[in-house]
């Protein structure tokens, strides 16, 4: 069950015990259930021997491995996922499962229309997979989408789309990669049938010379998928 926001204040502040630096995401994408598969590089922060404490909310949680090891000191508290015995510097993996469809608090990863979007700000992260969901953690993002080509033509994330192909039984992936470190929640996927829209413009810089720059943006077809999702098409267009 979804917890209700809660005030958070700035005499409270504590640094985290740990950092992720780097993040690899597999989203194995289906409305009714999606498998999330978190790979992410993480370093103690300073002298303390903490356990590792990452929000997480609504999710099914299938298995822990540490630096490729099964790993059996955890424990699933309310709204966490508790991980002890870690060294200094390790890969954590974190598979769990989550149900777009299902999902009516709007955050994390969810279905609007036919299509399947992300709302992680301010602390939607934690709907997608266990993880640090707090402005503090800047991580660089790999995102690898696999779905349906049919249902889900067009896969979009955050960053540079490196690599891409075709999978049997009418699936297809694309991996993107930003390599600006970023908080959680401005993590961003979207997946499903959209118009390309195309405008060239000349820049203010480039006039002399008359070289125009062309700017795509998406648009959701049908319309009825909602304005959210266009203004998120649009920031990454």
């Amino acid at each position: 069950m979804t917890q209700q926001p809660q005030a958070k204040y700035r005499h409270d502040y504590r640094a985290p015990d740990y950092q992720i630096t780097d993040i690899d995401l597999t989203f194995d994408l289906d409305a009714q259930k999606t498998v999330v598969t978190a790979v992410s590089q993480a370093v103690r922060h300073g002298a303390s021997d903490a356990p590792l404490r990452l929000d997480g909310e609504d999710l099914k949680l299938v298995s822990v491995h540490i630096n490729d090891e099964p790993w059996t000191a955890w424990k699933e508290e309310e709204g966490a996922l508790v991980i002890s015995n870690l060294p200094e510097r390790f890969t954590l993996k974190i598979v769990n499962e989550i149900s777009p469809a299902t999902n009516t608090a709007l955050e994390g990863l969810y279905q609007s229309g036919d299509a399947l979007c992300t709302q992680c700000e301010a602390e939607g992260f934690r709907h997608i997979t266990y993880y640090l969901d707090r402005p503090d953690v800047l991580a660089r993002f790999t995102t690898k989408i696999i779905a349906d080509k049919t249902k889900y033509p067009f896969l979009l994330s955050n960053g540079n789309r490196v690599a891409q192909g075709e999978l049997e039984n009418g699936r297809h992936w694309v991996q993107w990669q930003d390599p600006f470190p970023k908080p959680c929640y401005l993590f961003a996927l979207v997946a499903g049938d959209f118009d390309v829209l195309r405008d060239t413009f000349t820049t203010r810089f480039w006039s002399r010379s008359g070289a125009g720059v062309v700017r795509r943006s998406r648009q959701p077809r049908p319309r009825a998928v909602g304005d959210d999702l266009a203004e998120k098409l649009h920031e990454m267009g």
